[in-house]
């Protein structure tokens, strides 16, 4: 039995209306990473971009493991940590690839 590769999650709960929109954009990163055949680890939900808590939390992850990929709803979550490219910019430097998954 081969174990299947983690992927991270990260979702910003300001980018989204209501708490449904919420579960449905976890619920997508779950699908994205069944599909692409990866195990869905932690999902970093940021509930006070000014703080960036959880995103901060998700690049220790990605620093002092082996996990090697991210995945967000749309570029937009990466948005108040700075601009998306940027962001992406930072993962990719710590050598985690991020993906999208288009919620809408």
């Amino acid at each position: 039995m081969t174990t299947r590769p983690t992927v991270l999650g990260y979702v910003r709960a300001d980018a989204l209306s209501c708490a449904e929109e919420l579960a449905a954009a976890t619920d997508s990163l779950v699908a994205f990473a069944t599909a692409e055949g990866f195990t869905l680890g932690t999902v970093y939900t940021e509930r006070d971009a000014a703080e960036s808590a959880a995103f901060r939390a998700l690049l220790e992850e990605v620093k002092r493991t082996e996990v090697r990929a991210v995945v967000v709803p749309t570029m937009n979550h990466l948005g108040p940590v700075g601009t998306p490219a940027a962001v992406r910019q930072r993962l990719e430097f710590h050598q985690a690839q991020v993906w999208t998954v288009d919620t809408r």
